[in-house]
């Protein structure tokens, strides 16, 4: 299965700054490519770290108009002592997110969207293997997927899944998109390989969700998973895809 990777879909013209910068200046770098964070990079274009508008905020935050408490407590979690230094942060340096959460170029789109969605980032800087940026890939970059053709996704369905993956003659099933939905329709030899010909055309890129309406000639279900393996697929083997 053939997922498109980062460098076929990232941003090659990237806006940077050096450590150095001061906080102003990096505001009106966001303001002025109306971006919501920039890669803090050294001499060699290393990147350091990443500065983003809530990074920036803690500026704004940290001004309390309040009236002076008596006893204020000392911020003890994590969290607190960021935000505590960085609303007297006046460089990049100070400012950014350190080290930075990045993808390199060969990774797949699908490994991207994992690593935002599990760091809780709207950015991702592409480095080579030796540090250096190459470019950057945001939330849009990984989404633009979804807006493949309908036609294309089900030319990929067809040759990648149906004829490489699952060995089966082009039209042995029918696939039709229609806006990222994928239907299958037709028969299959053994009642085991339905669902696995069901996940495989969900991971192609672009593919919003699959309709099942899939039959079989023979019904497997009752042989143990090392008995199917002697008559179709496994598990095992579409894990390794």
């Amino acid at each position: 299965m053939k997922h498109r990777l980062i460098d076929q879909v990232m941003n090659r013209d990237v806006v940077k700054t050096l450590p150095e910068a001061p906080f102003k200046e990096v505001a009106d770098l966001l303001a002025r490519h109306a971006i919501s964070g920039v890669p803090v990079v050294d001499p060699d274009d290393k990147v350091l770290g990443v500065v983003s508008e809530t990074d920036l905020m803690y500026r704004q935050a940290g001004q309390d108009d309040a009236p002076p408490r008596r006893y204020v407590p000392i911020p003890r979690s994590k969290r607190a002592r960021t935000a505590r230094a960085k609303a007297g942060a006046r460089t990049a340096r100070a400012l950014m997110s350190s080290p930075a959460v990045t993808v390199g170029p060969r990774q797949t789109v699908t490994e991207a969207a994992r690593t935002m969605a599990a760091q809780h980032v709207e950015r991702l800087p592409v480095i080579d293997e030796e540090g250096r940026l190459m470019g950057i890939v945001t939330r849009s970059d990984l989404l633009s997927v979804f807006r493949r053709p309908d036609e294309e996704i089900r030319n990929e369905i067809i040759e990648d899944v149906l004829v490489r993956t699952l060995w089966l003659a082009p039209h042995t099933i029918g696939v039709t998109v229609q806006d990222g939905i994928v239907t299958l329709t037709g028969k299959l030899q053994r009642r085991s390989e339905v669902p696995i010909a069901v996940r495989l055309a969900g991971r192609v890129d672009g593919v919003v969700s699959v309709t099942d309406h899939l039959g079989y000639q023979e019904d497997d279900s009752h042989l143990r998973p090392s008995e199917q393996a002697l008559h179709g697929i496994t598990e095992e083997w579409l894990r390794k895809i």
